[in-house]
């Protein structure tokens, strides 16, 4: 009997198993495994985001596009390594169906998380928090203290979360009246609460703040909601790559501290308002910058015009005689050895105080490291005038003896008062400094300067020719008479 041949059944074993798993593999070559919706993304090179057009979530700076929405969503965008493409809307109703026929990757328009919504969204963890109020005109009517005292016309925009919540206290106040309209967005309706064509509205503060440097009689009669987050809206669906990825990114940036950072720009100085000084101010746009317009865009260089405005009246009110009892003068209140160091002999001279304080911005503004980048470079040059460099170089260095980051202006703005503490300044090279007053300086010409391009973006600064200014002279020759 002849005995089997073991090697000869081991290659034939091996050579059938090859086979098989040439086919298994020519398989699933043929039907190959279906990517995600993260990779689709990424392999279709553009992300696609729905958002509101207004002051807070995105707005054409001339013809850049910005807003505190479009650069979060930018930077998730470079991270995925995609393009940001941005589907923009006035009805946030709009913006709904785009997601929910899938034309958007997801919403990023200042969204509040409400129950309702929930059941046709999902949201990824909040990025900021806003209180939600009842605004009215000053000095138009009784300020009611709840909805019980509400008189009059309250309208807000429809399909807000504003109006969700509406629905819900009406269960308890029945009596309640109120309306929703498509037809204007929520910066329009605080517009026409001004221009008292409604009687109330509500908004959140994110808006607010900015909106009352521009119509200081916006007032606050309560708060409907505290601490309402804001959040990112993806579809229901099944494949959550995408939404799982936005989790992370958020994650990402609270923790860097890179959402603190963008808050801080756009909203961290207008969180304090004054209505006294607003009107003072708007009123000297009115009735002094006219004289000086035309020396602020002459001796500006490679700043805004509008900025070099701004400090000059946080510096003196736009007064070329204002004085200091610390020896300060003139327009932009310089010391005498900065003014000498200048070239400027008179520093009541309107004009030479104007070149010279341009001047010694810009130095300041090129002494700072190559690395600290815009808007922060600018913030920290306008410390450095107010305070001195070498104080605000001493508060950078606290900034890193504590963890934070000396190169951007939210961090150091934290430390700079700590300048008043022996236990910090006793460390420092320069010492002791009012370090509070340099955070009050630059959070007040951000202010100004902010209130100086609305005005301009709507032509309401009246420059030298315009009609407006031939007219009140003509007034005043009239009253003369």
């Amino acid at each position: 009997m002849e005995k089997p041949n073991i090697k000869k059944s081991l290659r034939l074993a091996a050579l059938s198993l090859l086979v098989v798993s040439v086919s298994l593999l020519t398989a699933c070559n043929s039907d190959p495994v279906k990517q995600n919706y993260l990779q689709e993304v990424q392999q279709r090179g553009y992300l696609t985001v729905g958002t509101i057009m207004n002051s807070s979530s995105y707005h054409l700076d001339g013809e850049s596009p910005t807003g505190f929405e479009y650069e979060m969503a930018l930077a998730l965008a470079d991270e995925l390594g995609v393009e940001l493409r941005v589907l923009d809307e006035v009805q946030i109703e709009h913006l709904f169906e785009h997601l929910e026929h899938g034309r958007v990757d997801f919403l990023a328009a200042g969204l509040d998380v409400t129950d309702q919504r929930r059941k046709h969204m999902r949201f990824t963890p909040y990025y900021h928090r806003v209180d939600q109020r009842l605004i009215f005109k000053q000095g138009t009517r009784q300020r009611p203290r709840d909805w019980s005292d509400l008189e009059g016309e309250l309208v807000v925009v429809s399909g807000s979360s504003h109006e969700e919540y509406l629905q819900e206290v009406q269960a308890e106040y029945p009596d309640l009246q109120w309306r929703a309209t498509r037809l204007y967005d929520a910066d329009e309706l605080l517009a026409k609460v001004i221009s008292e064509e409604i009687d109330f509205t509500i908004a959140d503060t994110n808006t607010l703040d900015i909106k009352r440097r521009l119509y200081p009689d916006l007032s606050v009669a309560f708060t409907v909601r505290f601490d309402v987050p804001l959040a990112w809206a993806f579809p229901l669906a099944e494949d959550d790559s995408l939404y799982a990825a936005a989790i992370e990114y958020i994650g990402r940036q609270h923790e860097r501290g890179e959402i603190t950072k963008l808050v801080d720009r756009y909203w961290g100085h207008v969180q304090h308002f004054n209505y006294v000084d607003t009107q003072l101010f708007i009123q000297a746009v009115d009735e002094t910058l006219p004289q000086y317009i035309e020396l602020f865009q002459q001796y500006a260089g490679n700043l805004d015009w509008r900025l070099l405005a701004a400090i000059s009246y946080q510096e003196s009110l736009w007064d070329p005689w204002a004085r200091s009892p610390t020896g300060v003068r003139g327009m932009m209140m310089l010391t005498l050895p900065t003014a000498r160091s200048m070239g400027v002999r008179s520093r009541l001279d309107a004009e030479q105080a104007i070149r010279g304080g341009a001047r010694y911005l810009e130095r300041l503004h090129q002494r700072l490291p190559d690395r600290i980048t815009e808007p922060d470079r600018t913030w920290f040059a306008l410390a450095a005038y107010n305070v001195g460099l070498g104080h605000l170089n001493d508060a950078r260095e606290i900034t890193t003896r504590q963890g934070g980051d000396a190169d951007y202006w939210v961090d150091v703005r934290a430390r700079l008062p700590l300048l008043r503490q022996k236990q910090y300044y006793k460390d420092t090279r320069y010492g002791f400094a009012r370090g509070d007053e340099p955070v009050t300086y630059v959070g007040n010409i951000r202010r100004y300067y902010d209130t100086l391009q609305w005005l301009d973006s709507q032509n309401r600064i009246p420059y030298p020719g315009d009609n407006r200014l031939v007219q009140r002279e003509d007034q005043a020759d009239e009253s003369e008479e």
